[in-house]
């Protein structure tokens, strides 16, 4: 889509050009800015001109994801390494090739749509979101965290997302997943996912609800709950909402029934 009320386009080389004038936004892959009017937009600022090293090493094994690194190059650094939950939430997105090779994993995170695969992602591996400041600072915030509702994050103006780090613990775990839609080719109406630690990093398990709640719900355990404690959990959970795509008391229904899967598998 055009946006014609956009007179101003800058590429950002460093850290200073990231300071926003009014109007202005920033640009990373474009597919959801470019999908709908943006009336108040009037100036964009590309960040993949930064030239941030899409995947890194962190020294426990873990991985630093750039906020500008293309979802397809995570799904495939997934398949590499033998990780299938990243290309499990990628898929998770419905995208077309297309949008695959150009979204980005931070704009999927900070566009914090419910149903956000990268989202999901990170929050079942423990992702930390690396925040940077207009101050020239930066902070660490859980990506579930950052996320606070559909379409909401808990950034405040002028701050920008520079990487999401993976642990290496959450890495070497095994990992569960499961999706549920209304259409065959729909999106996502439940995204449940789980995670069970493996030696020497300890048994615990954690499940994670996304698509079905407004924000991440995460629930944590020492060891891999019975199938009672997680249901009551499961009950417990505020946060099902209703939309075209599904209703509170479906969304509900049908996530119990999948992390009870995932329990399984895990177990």
């Amino acid at each position: 889509m055009d946006l014609h009320t956009v007179t101003g386009f800058r590429r950002a080389r460093e850290r200073a050009d990231l300071a926003l004038a009014p109007g202005e936004r920033i640009l990373a892959g474009g597919t959801w800015l470019f999908s709908e009017p943006q009336p108040g937009v009037t100036g964009l600022v590309d960040l993949t001109t930064m030239g941030w090293e899409p995947l890194s090493d962190l020294p426990d094994g873990g991985l630093s994801v750039a906020a500008t690194c293309p979802i397809a190059d995570l799904a495939a650094y997934g398949e590499r390494t033998g990780t299938p939950l990243f290309a499990e939430c990628a898929h998770a997105l419905l995208a077309s090739w297309k949008i695959w090779h150009t979204a980005t994993v931070g704009g999927n995170v900070c566009r914090a749509y419910a149903a956000a695969g990268m989202v999901a992602l990170a929050a079942t591996l423990d992702g930390l979101a690396v925040v940077w400041t207009p101050d020239g600072e930066e902070y660490r915030v859980p990506v579930a965290s950052l996320v606070t509702g559909n379409g909401t994050t808990a950034l405040r103006p002028g701050e920008v997302l520079r990487a999401v780090e993976l642990p290496g613990a959450a890495l070497r775990a095994r990992t569960a997943f499961r999706r549920i839609a209304l259409a065959e080719l729909g999106r996502s109406g439940a995204v449940l996912t789980g995670r069970v630690d493996t030696a020497p990093d300890g048994g615990a398990a954690t499940f994670v609800i996304t698509a079905a709640t407004e924000a991440p719900t995460v629930l944590r355990y020492p060891a891999v709950p019975d199938a009672d404690r997680l249901r009551a959990d499961v009950d417990a959970v505020d946060g099902w909402y209703t939309d075209p795509l599904g209703s509170a008391d479906w969304r509900h229904g049908v996530s119990a029934v999948l992390l009870e899967q995932i329990r399984e598998e895990l177990s």
